[in-house]
């Protein structure tokens, strides 16, 4: 155990707890027996944006993996797909080991380097929930130990209550030690992907609705810009694609995987570096590299679905000060929150590096699952920007008032109430978790935050 400084992948409000790393379920049981009242919460590679993965004078219980594919602790049957593994083995391992194999990870977020657990936790979504859902959806059973030490089995089936409380419960109902997970069959490691531009925020929309095209694409993604302003306002890039047939690929082993960090960012980059001119000459840049027309290509893996992956600890290029990712949701039949929003960012020339449009679809039995069948918009911005703290409450208003709800593994902003009004199960999850940890051993900064689970001990 030693005493370690801590954040989330955005780099601001650092903690200290003390730290704990270990995949041995021995020691982490060990372990819960000298909390005190700050209590323990674990951690995975910290990739999670805010504080989902800090626990100011508590215990953190950092567990990961080395990510040898040929050492993880995994047992994986190529025939039927199912991948029993540590919850502390990342996504990059998993795809290591069974994409030359034909198989790929059901749902995977912008990174791999996610670990299970946190992957279980945050029930990530990527590209496809439109069409799989989210990762919680492709998980059959999982191992959780509870706060007195017990180690439980949970299913959809096998105790379905404590299974999908732990789905999206972001750590506060017990640690995960293995998973069993359905991967999805691939015939080669390369994804055939249809890119165009598109001119304005109407036309984003309209090519991603139900009704157009887009449920005949597996994976579909717009970046939007959000600096554009007049008859541009909220011009984008559409890229949407699926797997691409062995056929299709000029390549002696159509299956072939070997991703790469390519370069890594520098420790001491200033703050303001990504700043409104920056970002707006990059924006034109990449909306002008896209195709006018529709054109279909094939892109790697990592290229198609984990592009910022090749610059390694990318998040150091917004300097000290650090950023925020904000994301929320939105009912599909109110695209004029959507426009609101862009319109509010446009005006006040408040510049997002990444902003994300998706598509989502229904959402699953987890009660605080974060997707839900709507319009997901995923922002992050230089958490040094004067008035953001201002701007964003008023997005929160917007977005609350037509019935959505943020994100929580991205969230360092939203309130307590902001929370309670998105996520209308929430007094029924505190039940469960209650039930499931009577002691309130499992905490950490950002559900004191929130006021997500009660005074059972000391805050």
């Amino acid at each position: 155990m030693v005493m370690q400084r801590l954040s989330g992948w955005g780099r601001t409000a650092w903690t200290v707890a003390d730290l704990v790393h270990t995949t041995e379920v021995d020691v982490v049981r060990s372990t819960l027996g000298t909390a005190g009242e700050r209590g323990v919460i674990s951690r995975g590679l910290g990739r999670s944006y805010g504080a989902a993965a800090q626990n100011a004078g508590g215990i953190v219980l950092e567990m990961t993996s080395e990510n040898d594919p040929m050492g993880i602790d995994a047992d994986f049957d190529p025939m039927s797909g199912l991948l029993t593994v540590a919850a502390s083995v990342s996504i990059d391992a998993i795809l290591r080991m069974c994409v030359p194999q034909g198989w790929f990870i059901p749902v995977t977020p912008g990174t791999r380097f996610v670990t299970v657990g946190g992957a279980i936790a945050s029930d990530i979504h990527g590209k496809n929930h439109h069409i799989d859902g989210s990762f919680g959806q492709h998980v059959r059973s999982l191992t959780l130990m509870l706060s007195n030490g017990e180690v439980v089995e949970l299913s959809p089936k096998q105790n379905p209550v404590w299974f999908w409380a732990t789905v999206g419960g972001m750590g506060l109902t017990g640690v995960v030690i293995r998973a069993t997970i359905a991967m999805l069959k691939i015939e080669s490691s390369r994804v055939e992907v249809e890119t165009v531009r598109l001119e304005n925020f109407d036309a984003v929309c309209a090519a991603m609705s139900a009704d157009g095209a887009d449920d005949d694409y597996r994976y579909s993604v717009a970046w939007v810009d959000l600096l554009a302003t007049g008859a541009s306002m909220g011009r984008g890039v559409l890229t949407r694609g699926d797997h691409a047939a062995a056929s299709k690929v000029d390549n002696k082993d159509p299956l072939a995987y070997d991703p790469r960090l390519n370069v890594s960012a520098p420790g001491w980059v200033p703050n303001g570096l990504l700043n409104k001119w920056s970002i707006k000459a990059f924006n034109e840049a990449w909306y002008r590299k896209a195709p006018a027309k529709s054109h279909i290509g094939l892109e790697s893996i990592p290229a198609f679905f984990h592009p910022l992956d090749g610059v390694n600890r990318w998040n150091r290029l917004y300097g000290k000060q650090g950023f925020i990712q904000y994301q929320f949701i939105v009912p599909l039949d109110r695209t004029d929150v959507l426009r609101k929003v862009i319109e509010k960012f446009s005006g006040a020339g408040v510049a997002s590096f990444l902003a994300v449009l998706k598509r989502m679809g229904p959402q699953n039995a987890a009660p605080m699952s974060f997707p839900t069948e709507g319009w997901t918009l995923t922002l992050d911005m230089a958490a040094g920007i004067s008035g953001l703290a201002e701007l964003l409450s008023e997005v929160d208003s917007l977005v609350l008032d037509a019935g959505g709800r943020h994100y929580l593994a991205k969230d360092s902003h939203v309130s307590a109430s902001a929370v309670r009004r998105g996520y209308p199960r929430i007094d029924e999850w505190m039940s469960i978790q209650e039930e499931m940890d009577p002691i309130g051993l499992w905490r950490s900064d950002l559900s004191r935050r929130l006021g997500l689970v009660d005074h059972r001990r000391s805050l």
